[in-house]
């Protein structure tokens, strides 16, 4: 995810519009909101006290996964921030991309090459430098964590997004399946208190809404995280979180690999329907709605579909929803990728 202490940011533009409502009025309602605006501002800057910066770079994950295994290799690149590395971790079998690349290789019967790019505290913006570094070793898949960082240093959506939209497009271009889980729910950060929590919160789905249309219409895949991780770590913190409260840790990282794995085997055309589609018209809604509903429900796949041979209602592109019933992931931590019950299962 990166470093929340670069949330203190939101606040002086907050305090900027505090100062003006108060030059044009008075009464509770400006008292109210500098009230407010102060509150915002201690709670970003104890957020920044809390949360430590961060210091090794996580383990690194490239390699072939199931080498033994007949076929050539399935190469699989990961791109995007700290959690995409896997940040809070100190096995290389614990990363995401580890999880990932043994769930694919036992699922495809064929080995896994695979290759990470992702850089602690990236951006959306530093998606470019990734992706001409992944299209080198002429991916099959590729799967992008990225968000985070945006939320906490307030880059505007439009903005993020349109740098999502340019790597997914190179990707595709060459060939490569894209799969990307949207922004995380930065309201289950126990340091971050509320109202920021909330506003976190409201700001990490707007742009996980935003995401899901761009990338779908970009021709990738997306897979909602935010309330599927925000719940359970919410209940489980010690658990789930890292050390430093802000990343996952191995059983967090297992958590949302097994959220992906699923839709990166359907976006290679390999994958085994676990899915159900959502009630109503089989879950095919346009593509606006169907972003905000993955937005608010967690393990939600989004992807491309036809209505009557048509890939647009009046409303927008068609987009086909898809869930799974939540499970859990048990020893997947403890016992890591090569022996984990929950990619198993999935496979």
């Amino acid at each position: 995810m990166g470093d929340v202490g670069s949330v203190t940011r939101v606040g002086w533009p907050r305090a900027r519009r505090v100062v003006r409502l108060a030059a044009i009025g008075t009464g509770a309602t400006v008292a109210a909101t500098v009230a407010t605006g102060g509150v915002l501002l201690g709670q970003a800057r104890q957020a920044r006290r809390t949360i430590p910066m961060a210091e090794a770079p996580p383990p690194r994950c490239d390699g072939v996964y199931g080498a033994k295994l007949p076929g050539q290799p399935v190469t699989m690149v990961v791109l995007g921030d700290s959690s995409a590395a896997g940040y809070g971790v100190h096995r290389r079998r614990e990363t995401p991309g580890a999880l990932l690349a043994t769930g694919l290789s036992r699922r495809l019967h064929r080995p896994v090459r695979l290759c990470r790019f992702a850089v602690v505290g990236a951006l959306s913006a530093g998606l470019r430098p990734q992706v001409e570094s992944a299209l080198e070793v002429e991916p099959d898949i590729a799967v992008v964590l990225v968000g985070g960082n945006d939320v906490t240093n307030r880059t505007p959506p439009s903005v993020a997004v349109r740098y999502l939209v340019d790597a997914v497009r190179a990707l595709r271009a060459a060939g490569c399946e894209v799969v990307v889980g949207t922004c995380p729910d930065l309201g289950a950060i126990r340091p971050i208190q509320p109202p920021l929590r909330w506003l976190a919160r409201r700001w990490s789905r707007q742009l996980a809404a935003a995401q899901t249309v761009a990338v779908v219409e970009a021709g990738g895949w997306t897979v909602s995280l935010g309330d599927l991780l925000g719940p359970r770590f919410a209940a489980e913190p010690a658990r789930m979180f890292a050390w430093d409260r802000f990343h996952p840790s191995a059983e967090g990282y297992a958590v949302a690999a097994a959220a992906l794995l699923p839709t990166v085997l359907s976006a290679l055309g390999a994958g085994q329907e676990r899915r159900s589609p959502l009630a109503g018209r089989d879950g095919v809604r346009a593509l606006p709605e169907a972003a905000q509903e993955a937005a608010r429900h967690a393990g939600t796949e989004v992807s491309a579909t036809q209505v009557r041979g048509r890939d647009r209602g009046p409303d927008g592109r068609w987009a086909q929803l898809r869930r799974r019933a939540f499970f859990g992931v048990g020893a997947a931590a403890q016992s890591g990728a090569a022996e984990s019950p929950t990619l198993e299962g999935l496979a």
